[in-house]
């Protein structure tokens, strides 16, 4: 495939991805608390669904794990917004096994390429070990706001969500750049801007509360 295509893909995932943001900070600012829309959760899926491909492409097992481990947390928010079942049954029964197909266009003669998905030429060890590291700090941003939301049965995102979310999106902007990735790198630095603004928001409601 075109590289212009491979980052179409990987541009309109981040513009979605970094949509969502701005939506929920606008939205945010507006009432001025942190709120979480519907709309930032669809927006999160379809995203994460473009990123995935976009990962497996370019060959990036960084990228992709990312994805696989936040892509059914979306789906579980909206399950928990009540908007999943709305959905029409096909396209909820593909959104699952989505995953699963990628996954089987990754074997190779019924084995499992791990080679072709761990090791890239182009990329040294250290560099995807410490992409790795990054996807994973950014993951348990969601990792943790899942487990919050199943506690208080609310889809909501939380201070340590966050704080988890400027963590990681700094790991993976100085992966970014040294990996020499326009896409990661322009979705990552706005997001970083709105990571520091909820957190603003959320401590000047603790201040106004005290």
């Amino acid at each position: 495939m075109n590289d212009w295509i491979i980052y179409s893909i990987g541009f309109l995932a981040q513009i979605l991805f970094s949509s969502r943001l701005l939506i929920q900070w606008l939205q945010s600012e507006k009432v001025k608390k942190v709120v979480t829309p519907l709309l930032f959760w669809q927006l999160s899926l379809l995203a994460s669904f473009l990123l995935f491909v976009y990962g497996w492409f370019r060959d990036d097992f960084a990228i992709m794990l990312g994805q696989v481990l936040t892509y059914f947390i979306y789906i579980r928010n909206l399950q928990i917004q009540g908007f999943w079942k709305k959905m029409p049954r096909f396209f909820r029964i593909f959104l699952f096994i989505f995953p699963v197909i990628i996954v089987i266009y990754s074997y190779n003669n019924n084995q499992f390429d791990m080679q072709r998905i761990l090791k890239n030429d182009s990329i040294p060890t250290w560099l995807i070990i410490l992409g790795v590291i990054a996807q994973l700090v950014f993951t348990l941003r969601f990792i943790y706001q899942w487990v919050y939301a199943e506690k208080h049965k609310s889809s909501e995102l939380p201070k340590g969500f966050w704080l988890l979310s400027l963590a990681g999106s700094t790991l993976i902007l100085i992966y970014a750049i040294l990996r020499k990735d326009p896409v990661l790198l322009t979705g990552h630095l706005f997001g970083a801007f709105v990571y520091i603004r909820n957190l603003s928001i959320i401590k000047k409601g603790n201040n106004e509360s005290e």
